[in-house]
């Protein structure tokens, strides 16, 4: 009831901003002489701009500053004055970065305290010499490997599962992904530390979101900070074995890669990189097994289809080659990562003057990539509210319009380099859920969509599990 009442009040906050009259300004004027434009755009509330939109309706709030101002517009939000860039041209041109001006150090206001020296923080050739070592933890062959940890993961987690009505899909999903992270990153079975190395994680996680962003007693912000010193030293402990003993978890991949000249990881490049990879395969792989359960729940004949397709194949466990093999399951894979981005922005930073679709961007500019807002949004896709797997499909394919118009792992130089263990995590559970359950939501049921790391189902995401005809103690018997 009172989370009802909040997101009310929320609600009716949302919808008053929106409604306020606009005071529209120029972020800067453009060089004298020049033929480039202003970005035109306002900054909503005093002090707090449009944070509480976005907490409550974030693709509402774009399509309102879009429609207003254009794909390319200022707003503030978070504490931060930032120019957004909507839609696939605008995207295209801040992810191609031709004129280097765009840099990756934008992500360090929201970022930086809690995922210091990640990935996603570096540019130029720093980025490049430590993406080159990672890449060694996401070679065909790493991937086939961590296949086999995660499928034995998924069963454990699958035959402890109770179906019931309101069983809480996406904290139940969040909790299959960690403890997947756990075993394929991490190489442990935890014990009693589990539940506080959880709760320092989420508290890492959402560190980033705190309105109020100081070290206070409390906050989000502080509590950002103390879980990011617990798992430092967590990882900082496990070092000394997974280099002398390493196994074939991500964690002693990372301890023992190297690039071409023979360059290894720090210690603390290798505690950097595992907090920040948690992070990113662990949030957005959870919103998106949860949505893709949702959207088969709520159209059951694209459930039956992907069904079919599985039993079909005739096997309990995908091996990495069979992940080509269920083209229905894939379609649903990217409609909803299309419908319910996970990653919903991408920041920069500009450290040069340039210009986005011809306006005028100065250095020192944030700078927020709206992909998730691009991807629900006309002219860029038809009847861009429908669920419609097959708009991917051969003879279709919106995605193709171009090269940014479908850009769920972002693009350019920092596309994200665990795309492909994403997607074969998510589709070996929708593979396995669909061999042993069916499930329903209620007719017209649209979850809530709350802003974390990214979109996710703040009300749980309830579905009604069943266990399938021709399933029984986890043991699949091939009947459809």
């Amino acid at each position: 009831m009172i989370t009802s009442l909040a997101r009310q009040a929320s609600s009716a906050v949302t919808a008053a901003v929106l409604r306020l009259p606009a005071r529209p300004s120029d972020l800067a004027q453009p060089p004298a002489g020049s033929d480039l434009l202003p970005v035109r755009g306002d900054g909503g509330l005093p002090l707090v701009g449009y944070s509480l939109n976005v907490f409550d309706d974030l693709l509402g709030l774009q399509r309102h500053l879009c429609n207003r101002y254009g794909p390319v517009h200022w707003t503030s939000a978070f504490g931060t004055r930032l120019v957004l860039a909507v839609g696939e041209e605008a995207a295209g041109e801040v992810l191609a970065n031709r004129d280097r001006a765009f840099a990756n150090s934008g992500w360090i206001p929201f970022l930086g305290p809690f995922f210091r020296r990640g990935i996603i923080l570096m540019d130029a050739e720093e980025h490049m010499f430590h993406r080159r070592i990672l890449q060694q933890a996401f070679t065909r062959p790493r991937l086939v490997g961590y296949l086999s940890t995660m499928n034995d993961a998924i069963d454990e987690a699958l035959s402890a599962w109770e179906p019931r009505n309101r069983f809480p899909m996406y904290p139940t999903a969040k909790q299959l992904t960690l403890d997947i992270a756990t075993k394929v990153f991490v190489g442990a079975q935890l014990g009693p530390e589990a539940e506080r190395l959880h709760r320092a994680f989420t508290a890492t996680v959402e560190g980033g979101l705190a309105i109020v962003r100081a070290d206070v007693p409390g906050g989000r912000w502080h509590a950002g900070l103390r879980g990011r010193r617990v798992l430092e030293e967590y990882f900082r402990a496990q070092l000394p074995a997974k280099r002398a003993n390493p196994g074939p978890e991500m964690f002693s991949v990372l301890c023992q890669a190297q690039d071409e000249n023979g360059a290894r990881f720090t210690d603390d490049d290798v505690v950097n990189h595992m907090i920040f990879l948690l992070m990113a395969a662990h949030d957005t792989t959870t919103t998106t097994i949860a949505m893709m359960t949702y959207f088969l729940g709520r159209h059951p004949e694209w459930q039956d289809r992907v069904r079919a397709e599985s039993i079909a194949l005739n096997k309990d466990s995908l091996n990495y080659d069979d992940l080509d093999r269920l083209p229905a399951l894939d379609l649903v894979f990217k409609e909803t990562l299309r419908m319910c981005s996970p990653v919903g922005m991408l920041a920069r930073e500009t450290v040069s003057d340039t210009s986005i679709l011809g306006h005028y961007v100065p250095a020192g500019t944030q700078i927020g990539v709206a992909l998730s807002s691009g991807h629900r949004m006309s002219p860029w896709w038809t009847d861009p509210d429908r669920f419609d797997p097959e708009r991917f499909s051969a003879d279709r394919r919106e995605d193709k319009r171009h090269r940014t118009t479908f850009a769920p792992f972002g693009g350019g130089a920092h596309k994200c380099i665990g795309m492909y263990f994403g997607g074969m995590e998510a589709k070996s559970i929708l593979h396995k859920m669909l061999l042993r359950f069916s499930w329903t939501v209620p007719v017209g049921y649209e979850p809530p969509i709350g802003f974390g790391t990214g979109p996710y189902p703040s009300d749980g995401l309830p579905i009604r599990l069943s266990p399938r005809s021709g399933a029984a103690h986890g043991n699949v018997r091939w009947s459809a």
